[in-house]
């Protein structure tokens, strides 16, 4: 009898329905720049993160006084102060602080992942000490990839295919379904050289042309940080402080 754990890919949070019974964990990833943005806030030391899938639902946070960022289509909604850039989030007015935050792809997987068993924060930046602690959970894993407006995008499934990768050469997990072999391919693929890889990429393209280049060399570089941030009631949490 096979008692390896699964390790699956889901591409959009569209097809989460199709996969989410079967899973105890799921990994939610939004490489650029969501996942990427809530790690670096937490390396620098914010106190949590509470994530809403509408625009509304951050203002209201944010007339009750609350510091809150939204972001739509790679760029910071009117009427807020920051959007989903990672170096929004080094600022020292951020340490110690609950923040809201409302993106385009990554707060939407967020929610409809909410009620897993538990659900962590995954990108390129804290991929190894993720997958460390993944290794070590013996349970069934989902990497759900935000995509973009719910379509296939390649950083995401590249990032979940390293995850996937890692997790099977343990021994102690296995996938099943095409969506994981083709990602982790697109893994080996792409590991040497993941800004060159994804140059043609559409969201690269998207952030290029609103200049967010150095946002995107920073979302692409793994192992920045070791900070592995958790949905607990709600609010994003970072797992070493709880």
């Amino acid at each position: 009898m096979d008692t390896r754990k699964l390790v699956e890919v889901c591409y959009t949070p569209g097809e989460y329905a199709y996969f989410k019974d079967e899973f105890e964990i799921v990994v939610v990833i939004d490489v650029l720049r969501a996942t990427s943005a809530i790690c670096a806030a937490f390396d620098n030391g914010i106190a949590s993160i509470i994530p809403v899938p509408t625009v509304e639902e951050a203002w209201e946070y944010k007339q009750k006084g609350y510091l809150a960022g939204a972001e739509r289509k790679g760029q910071i909604v009117e009427g807020f102060d920051f959007g989903n850039s990672p170096f929004s989030y080094m600022k020292e007015e951020f340490r110690g602080k609950e923040v809201v935050l409302t993106t385009t792809n990554g707060t939407k997987s967020l929610d409809v992942a909410k009620d897993a068993e538990t659900v962590v924060v995954g990108s390129f930046l804290n991929l190894n000490y993720l997958n460390e602690w993944l290794e070590k959970q013996n349970k069934n894993i989902l990497c759900l990839c935000s995509g973009w407006q719910d379509k296939f995008n390649l950083e995401d499934s590249i990032c979940a295919g390293a995850i996937c990768d890692h997790l099977i050469n343990t021994g102690n997990f296995t996938s099943v379904e095409d969506s994981s072999i083709a990602a982790k391919y697109l893994y080996l693929s792409a590991k040497d050289n993941y800004l060159g890889f994804l140059k043609s990429s559409s969201h690269r393209r998207r952030l290029k042309n609103l200049n967010l280049n150095e946002d995107i060399k920073y979302c692409l570089t793994p192992n920045q940080t070791n900070v592995i941030p958790i949905l607990r009631n709600g609010k994003l949490v970072n797992i070493q402080e709880n």
